[in-house]
């Protein structure tokens, strides 16, 4: 049971941390210092996606998984749970580069208006 909601906390952060790294720089417009925070965020996102690397919360998701006896899922904790969801046949490479393209996009118009 312990290994079970550590999972979900787990699974938790993980969405916060993406929420944050593809929208958090609109904080930027009200809380500029907050760049400090957000820019290395968003970064590691980026670089995760074009990559094709799975971020370190996916891994201690799955072996808190297999601690509470559950199985645990192949690839990233995007495509399991949100692509899961909105595209059933899989996540392609194609897709995580425009999803990669689509954040640095956002994060980068976001910044540019910062500076100005």
């Amino acid at each position: 049971m312990l290994y079970q909601l550590l999972a979900t906390a787990v699974a938790l952060v993980n969405l916060a941390f993406i929420v944050f790294v593809i929208a958090g720089g609109f904080l930027l417009l009200r809380w500029p210092k907050l760049m400090w925070i957000h820019l290395p965020a968003a970064v590691w996102g980026v670089v995760i996606e074009v990559m094709g690397w799975y971020c370190p919360l996916t891994g201690l998701e799955n072996w808190l998984l297999h601690r509470a006896g559950r199985e645990g899922y192949s690839g990233g904790f995007v495509s399991h749970y949100i692509f899961a969801l909105i595209y059933p046949a899989g996540l392609t490479r194609t897709i995580e580069l425009a999803i990669a393209a689509v954040v640095l996009l956002v994060n980068v118009s976001v910044y540019v208006r910062v500076f100005k």
